[in-house]
């Protein structure tokens, strides 16, 4: 056997793994590379994540990991991610402003660009077999690169039956030298980001549980309690160019540092907190509680300037395709070609979306307080109650409309009878 041949039989496999710094990807690490004999690659995305990163990359290489990726992401995900989806007004089920969901996708891009340069052939993350997060990465993962090879645990038999319970993951960090701070009994989960935090899990589970009582003021770490916000109100101004909010109170700003400013100004107020029960892609309802204080201001925001910018059927059309558009996101569908197409359709919407929204934030409340702009279809002289000195609007034309739009109703109403009975 030659020498060069001898050489690539002993190179071990690269494996890229999805990592936090905490207890399941901890073991995870130390497990695929025992598992696989391989090099892990630990990747660790800054979404804005705060201080969850300190210490991560002594951590990472003290379990085992090869090499360790920190990016900070997080102009990228407030400018590619965050922002379309603002444009597009996307709310998931009518509450969810969908954080951890627009995460995952430019995680995986990443990812994936970092197995290419490393020569990885597998990526491995921690996400639960009974989760959103696993289709997440797994659809943007096929979508960017189809050969990369997904190594999930949680959905391998022999790592469940290894790891049955929590119990036993900090029993194997204790026995091979891993720290992680963790302990038998935690009340929930948490997921961090630019945009939100989500709670769920543990004491969480019980839909009667009261998330806002005063007892669980602690859990919350962006938003104050609206009861303990200031007695009195704040005015912002946001100034928004084809749906992008690009200035705060006359300063330009880029796209993260209006999330970071919005932040800051609606945790202070209380705003953006929301408990819901929520219908799984995989087919189950989960409990999740989210605070998401600058999204709330600038999802509210961008309603309120396409209110006088934005065509009628145009916006009802939009309107139309949002839950389908939020349900994409959801379910992890962000590089699918319809998802792609729609946004296509939604920026062309955005075009005239130009001009200023004043807000008064209080209490946990948000209360529009003026809208302006050089492209308002708004025109009082039309709108008005008195005379109108446009004359483009002739009152006795709708004796005629409301005539052809009854004709239908009075038809059917003779064949069938009326409808109240």
């Amino acid at each position: 056997m030659s020498t060069k041949t001898a050489s690539t039989k002993a190179k071990k496999p690269r494996i890229l793994l999805a990592y936090s710094g905490g207890l399941d990807t901890s073991v995870i690490l130390r497990w695929v590379k025992d598992y696989y004999q391989a090099d892990v690659i630990a990747f660790a995305a800054d979404v804005g994540q705060a201080e969850e990163l300190d210490g991560l990359k002594e951590k990472a290489l003290a379990t085992g990991a090869k090499k360790i990726y920190i990016d900070d992401l997080r102009a990228e995900f407030a400018r590619d991610f965050i922002y379309p989806m603002m444009r597009a007004n996307a709310i998931y089920e009518g509450q969810y402003y969908l954080g951890t969901s627009i995460a995952r996708p430019l995680i995986a891009k990443r990812m994936v660009e970092i197995a290419h340069k490393e020569g990885c052939t597998a990526i491995a993350h921690g996400a639960t077999g009974k989760g959103n997060d696993q289709v997440r990465f797994e659809l943007g993962i096929a979508a960017l690169d189809p050969d990369l090879k997904v190594i999930a645990p949680w959905r391998m038999a022999e790592y469940r039956a290894q790891f049955p319970g929590r119990q036993e993951l900090i029993d194997y960090c204790v026995k091979n030298g891993i720290k992680v701070l963790a302990s038998a009994k935690k009340p929930y989960s948490m997921d961090r980001n630019l945009l939100h935090i989500s709670y769920e899990a543990g004491v969480l589970e019980d839909p009667w549980f009261d998330a806002f009582a005063p007892k669980n003021k602690g859990m919350f770490l962006l938003t104050r309690d609206p009861e303990d916000a200031p007695d009195r109100p704040e005015y912002v101004t946001l100034d928004f160019e084809k749906g992008d909010c690009v200035a705060l109170d006359g300063k330009k700003m880029k796209p993260l540092d209006v999330m970071l400013k919005l932040n800051a100004l609606a945790g202070k107020h209380g705003i953006g907190r929301v408990d819901m029960v929520e219908n799984r892609f995989v087919g189950m309802k989960s409990r999740g509680v989210y605070e998401t204080p600058g999204g709330t201001i600038l999802l509210f925001a961008h309603r309120q300037m396409e209110s006088i910018t934005m065509d009628r059927d145009t916006m009802h059309l939009r309107d139309g395709l949002i839950p389908r558009y939020a349900e994409m996101i959801y379910n992890g569908f962000w590089f699918a070609p319809e998802r792609q197409a729609l946004q296509a359709l939604i920026d062309r919407t955005q075009q005239t979306v130009t001009g200023t929204v004043r807000l008064k934030l209080y209490k946990g409340g948000i209360y529009v307080a003026g809208r302006k702009s050089p492209l308002s279809l708004y025109n009082p002289q039309i709108a008005t109650m008195d005379a109108d000195p446009t004359q483009a609007y002739d009152q006795d034309d709708a004796t005629g409309f409301i005539h052809l739009n009854a004709l239908r109703l009075k038809v059917a109403a003779r064949v069938h009878g009326p409808l109240l009975k």
